[in-house]
């Protein structure tokens, strides 16, 4: 069976095709750039829930999922799918944990520099948002406030992302990785700097999974 892959280390969050939807520009200021640095200097937790598409490259099917997202700055996030199978992203401030339940198998990773231009670690990261990101154009489309991002590392296997805010609140978040693959999330039910129980962001693999530790663990 084709499973959705896991936004986690390369995703989390690539521009929306084209064809995916109309592209309507509407006058007014462009202010994405000062909702984001704003989300990140003044966003502790926060909880909402998702839904992404996934459009493959070479394919004209989308992979749609559905769930909740949690966060907690700096370096902290969960992203917990429901539907159409359970999966699981954690990340708890030193190690990223991708749990698939349906293949009991888990993968991890520390959470270095590596990771530190993703778009996993934009929301969640504690550094300047230009030591990582390139900031791009920025205008108001579709009733969303949208900034462009790209990352500074040459190794960064994603293209591009951009941000939208919907009345100073995040809303969306769209990528296109390496591979040409597009994923637009969208999030919805938002709780800004909610309390947040600690084990959330804490994952201890169920007994019997396949631990896979990726390389630099």
């Amino acid at each position: 069976m084709h499973r959705a892959p896991f936004l986690g280390i390369s995703l989390v969050v690539a521009w929306l095709a084209q064809g995916l939807a109309p592209v309507v520009a509407d006058d007014g200021p462009a202010v994405a750039p000062e909702q984001l640095r704003a989300f990140l200097a003044e966003t502790v937790t926060f909880q909402a829930r998702f839904s992404q598409v996934l459009l493959e490259a070479d394919s004209a099917r989308a992979q749609v999922s559905e769930g909740s997202f949690y966060l907690h700055r700096p370096q902290r996030f969960r992203w917990d799918y429901m539907t159409p199978a359970p999966q699981l992203v954690v990340a708890d401030g030193e190690h990223l944990w991708l749990y698939d339940p349906d293949l009991e198998q888990v993968t991890v990773r520390r959470l270095d520099d590596g990771l530190s231009s993703t778009p996993a670690m934009l929301l969640s990261g504690d550094g300047a948002l230009e030591d990582s990101f390139r900031l791009g154009a920025a205008y108001r489309e579709d009733g969303l406030d949208w900034v462009e991002l790209a990352p500074l590392s040459e190794a960064a296997d994603f293209a591009a992302v951009r941000v939208g805010f919907e009345a100073g609140r995040l809303a969306s978040m769209e990528l296109m990785d390496a591979l040409g693959q597009t994923t637009v999330i969208r999030f919805s039910d938002v709780k800004l700097n909610p309390p947040l129980d600690a084990a959330l962001f804490s994952f201890s693999p169920p007994d019997g999974v396949d631990v896979i530790r990726d390389e630099g663990f």
